[in-house]
């Protein structure tokens, strides 16, 4: 299993919500390409990046920030947040970024997802985010009425290869994972399933390991201290 230990940006900074609240969010880092040579240092070779901005309005505000990080770790990185138009995922792979991930447009735009997957799907993951058994959309702030399971079959269909699952309800609240949740994923689709929210404990890596998953995202406890990143990844491994 990989570990993507996680920078979600805003104004050009590494921050973390409180269950995706705005008004709830903590500022860890003023240096996020910083930050990511200390993941290279704890041995990660993946790079999750949010740019929160960008998921609410639809911009890429934090451009410059991704680029760097990118170009200072060299790591695996993959960005979401705002990507919902053809220019913005040709913008961000052609300045060498390894995986757009579509949240907002894969569930509000149909034609714009399937041209990204017939050009891209190598390149491709789609998030599912999810709050009380739905999708949720513009940066987590409403809820688009689609029920998660059935949306994920429909990604599948499609042929998206990647998917990323979060439990909005864990996310920032280091109340450790939905296993059930992962563990119906797992069963049920025949994709690369990447969990997030709620990865707190080396035990919580240990249990996603043991479930074969793609990957796990690591936010707030590698910024808390609460998760030992080297021994995480050594755990997945």
């Amino acid at each position: 299993m990989k570990i993507f230990p996680a920078i979600d940006l805003v104004s050009g900074k590494a921050v973390r919500l409180y269950k995706g609240d705005y008004s709830l969010m903590t500022v860890y880092s003023e240096n996020p390409a910083e930050v990511a040579r200390d993941f290279v240092k704890c041995g990660a070779g993946h790079i999750h990046i949010v740019d929160l901005e960008g998921a609410k309005d639809g911009a890429t505000p934090n451009f410059e920030t991704v680029c760097k990080i990118k170009a200072e770790s060299g790591l695996f990185c993959e960005i979401g947040g705002g990507i919902r138009s053809m220019e913005t995922v040709k913008k961000y792979l052609g300045a060498g970024i390894d995986r757009v991930i579509l949240g907002t447009a894969a569930v509000s735009d149909e034609e714009f997802l399937d041209r990204v997957c017939a050009d891209y799907a190598d390149r491709l993951a789609v998030s599912v985010d999810i709050k009380d058994g739905c999708v949720a959309v513009k940066g987590w702030l409403e809820s688009s009425g689609i029920e998660a399971l059935e949306f994920c079959e429909k990604m599948q269909a499609k042929g998206v290869k990647t998917l990323i699952c979060t439990d909005i309800s864990k996310d920032g609240a280091m109340q450790g994972i939905n296993l059930a949740l992962y563990k119906e994923l797992s069963d049920r689709f025949d994709m690369n399933i990447t969990a997030s929210g709620g990865v707190s404990s080396i035990e919580d890596v240990e249990k996603l390991a043991r479930m074969n998953l793609y990957g796990a995202i690591i936010g707030k406890a590698y910024y808390t201290g609460t998760i030992d990143l080297a021994r995480a990844v050594e755990v997945a491994e």
